[in-house]
């Protein structure tokens, strides 16, 4: 079957995802996927379009057809979710999202009937839930990843508050956002699908600013506004949820509300945790270990694993057990401190802030560096010959150790290659050759 599909738009389709930082491992699962949200026309006209935001002018020339054709194509994908249209009010600025947070999900951020959204769960639990490659390459393939989690703001003491930025809070996120979309939970409308949903709230996903505009534009999320928003994050802390979001600190896409039953980034912080797949907020649960009485709610409310019951070294009561905090692998997100009712449990800073990338822009670059694809964000239109050379050349000279890139670059006496190098690896622009 692959061997025939690869003959089809379809295999270019993969190819052109797998430009992005966030790609998709080709496999039989991924191909039945596309076939389900892409007919072969459409998976041709996509696998041209550039990496980055495009106008429709630029796809009419890589298309080959006039403008209102293009724009009329274009408006279609978005419609479906495909494309996002993040112009401004008037519209007219596209752009091809990755699968994760992107395409998969907004695919199933709705009820429809447009596509067989049973069969589509079926084949995203395969591919994320059962084969590995796509989870482990979407949030293990490098050092800056998807998404970051925001602590939960009713588990921090008085004390803290000062402590916790802006773009630590999901409350701010959504006050200062300029559009807010609700949509329903792609993991556990999937899971509904398979008959393995939890309990948790199905409409609570949320997305903002241009994403958010462009998804209720085309009727995948529905338009609130800031105090319903808020209610919707205070069902999401009743219901000891995860804020899963965008790892930015400026102009937030997404802010999932996760469950560690359904949610892709929770088990993948179960699977992978040793690899850091997500990003963890600032602070850490310490335990005060006198007053604990090893009951386990915090254990059982804890997504991720992270805590557990040991021995409390008691020689006067030798069953007697204590929590205890993998530091490791916790995410910083408070849910414990909300399930101990006895107060034992408190948030502390962590010794080293995370890194947020300031922006989009600036976490694509980030991945694509640390992924080996900037040479895709740099050359990006994928219908010039000219670009797919260069940014293969490229490709291969990034890949290179910095002494052989140096000579790489002297040999071909290229400024211009130069100066790529400089934007790509700024910290390197003063090493010589035998740094």
């Amino acid at each position: 079957m692959t061997h025939h599909l690869a003959k089809t738009g379809y295999a270019t389709l993969v190819d052109r995802i797998n430009l992005l930082p966030q790609g998709a491992p080709a496999s039989e699962t991924l191909f039945r996927i596309l076939k389900l949200l892409f007919s072969e026309k459409d998976a041709e006209l996509v696998s041209l379009l550039p990496v980055r935001p495009f106008k429709p002018e630029r796809a009419a020339r890589a298309w080959k057809m006039k403008t209102a054709e293009a724009r009329k194509s274009l408006e279609d994908l978005a419609g479906r979710a495909i494309l996002l249209d993040i112009g401004d009010e008037d519209g007219g600025t596209y752009v091809l999202p990755p699968p994760m947070a992107g395409f998969f999900e907004f695919s199933l951020m709705r009820v429809r009937g447009d596509i067989d959204q049973k069969a589509l769960s079926e084949l995203f639990y395969q591919y994320l839930n059962v084969e590995e490659d796509f989870i482990r390459d979407l949030f293990a393939g490098g050092e800056t990843q998807l998404g970051r989690v925001f602590v939960h703001e009713p588990s921090l003491p008085p004390e803290m508050t000062l402590c916790v930025l802006d773009y630590e809070r999901a409350s701010e996120v959504i006050k200062t956002s300029s559009h807010r979309g609700i949509s329903i939970c792609y993991c556990r409308h999937k899971m509904q699908h398979l008959n393995r949903n939890c309990s948790a709230p199905l409409e609570i996903c949320m997305t903002f600013n241009l994403a958010a505009r462009s998804l209720i534009k085309h009727g995948h999320a529905r338009a609130v506004g800031v105090e319903e928003c808020l209610e919707k994050l205070q069902l999401a802390y009743g219901n000891r949820l995860v804020q899963f979001g965008s790892n930015v600190r400026e102009q937030v896409n997404f802010i999932c509300n996760c469950c560690g039953c359904c949610c892709e980034a929770m088990i993948a912080a179960r699977r992978f945790g040793l690899l850091h797949p997500v990003h963890t907020t600032n602070f850490l649960p310490e335990i005060r270990g006198r007053d604990c009485t090893g009951c386990g709610k915090c254990a059982e409310a804890c997504p991720v694993e992270a805590v557990c019951l040991v021995s409390a070294n008691d020689p006067r009561k030798p069953e007697k057990k204590t929590a205890r905090i993998r530091e490791d692998a916790c995410l910083g997100c408070g849910l414990c401190v909300q399930a101990c009712n006895r107060g034992c449990i408190k948030l502390k800073s962590r010794p080293q802030r995370v890194i947020t990338p300031l922006n989009s822009v600036s976490q694509a670059v980030l991945m694509a560096i640390e992924r080996g694809k900037l040479q895709n964000l740099i050359f990006d239109n994928q219908a010039l010959a000219s670009h797919r050379a260069m940014a293969a050349i490229l490709g291969a000279i990034l890949r290179l150790p910095p002494v052989k890139q140096a000579l790489a670059s002297a040999q071909m006496k290229s400024r211009y290659l130069q100066a790529l190098m400089g934007k790509a690896y700024p910290f390197r622009a003063k090493e010589s050759p035998q740094s």
